[in-house]
C-alpha cells in the first residue's frame, strides 16, 4: 500500500546563513551606524540584541527577509517577548521543528473530515498517512498545503 510522511523540518544551515547575512546588512544599514546591535545564532535559536526595542523590531523584519531569501520558512519561526538588561534589549528566535501532539491531531482531524479513503498515524513528531491509491495521497497532500496550520509542512518517503 503506498504511504507517505508529513514532518516539520527546519534547515539549521540555512538558518546560520540567514544569521549571518542579516548580521552582514546589519553593519551596513545606515540608521544602525555607532549603535550596538548583533544577531547571534546559537543552537537551533538565534539571539538578537539592541539598545532600544524598535531596533529589534527592525532587526526582526531584516532576519524575516534573510530567511526568505534562503528558503527558510519564515512560519516557522517563534519570537519570544523581549527582556532589557541594563541599556540592552535582547530577543531570543526559536523554530518550530516536528509536529508536536495538538498539531497532529488537528491534521488528523482535517483527513478524517475530508472522508478520504486514508489512514494516518501519529509516529512521535510526524505522521504516516497509509491509502490504497495513489489520488488520495496526493489529495491529502493538497489539502495540508491548502489549509493554513502556521507551521511549513514537508512530504517525505511517498512509496509504492
Amino acid at each position: 500500500m503506498p504511504s507517505f510522511d508529513i514532518v516539520s523540518e527546519i534547515n539549521m544551515e540555512e538558518v546560520r546563513n540567514a544569521t549571518e547575512n542579516a548580521s552582514r546588512e546589519l553593519s551596513t544599514r545606515f540608521d544602525f551606524r555607532g549603535v550596538e546591535a548583533s544577531f547571534e545564532y546559537k543552537e537551533k535559536t538565534v539571539v538578537m540584541k539592541a539598545e532600544a526595542e524598535f531596533q529589534l523590531q527592525q532587526m526582526e523584519s531584516m532576519f524575516r527577509n534573510a530567511c526568505a531569501k534562503r528558503g527558510v520558512d519564515t512560519s516557522a519561526i517563534d519570537v519570544k517577548p523581549y527582556d532589557a538588561h541594563g541599556k540592552t534589549y535582547r530577543q531570543t528566535i526559536a523554530f518550530k521543528e516536528g509536529i508536536e501532539q495538538p498539531m497532529a491531531k488537528k491534521i488528523v482531524k482535517l483527513v478524517k473530515d475530508a472522508k478520504l479513503k486514508v489512514q494516518t498515524a501519529i509516529q512521535g513528531d510526524e505522521l504516516r498517512i497509509t491509502g490504497k491509491k495513489r489520488d488520495d495521497l496526493q489529495q491529502v497532500i493538497s489539502l495540508v498545503k491548502s489549509s493554513d496550520l502556521g507551521q511549513p509542512f514537508q512530504y517525505k518517503n511517498f512509496r509504492d
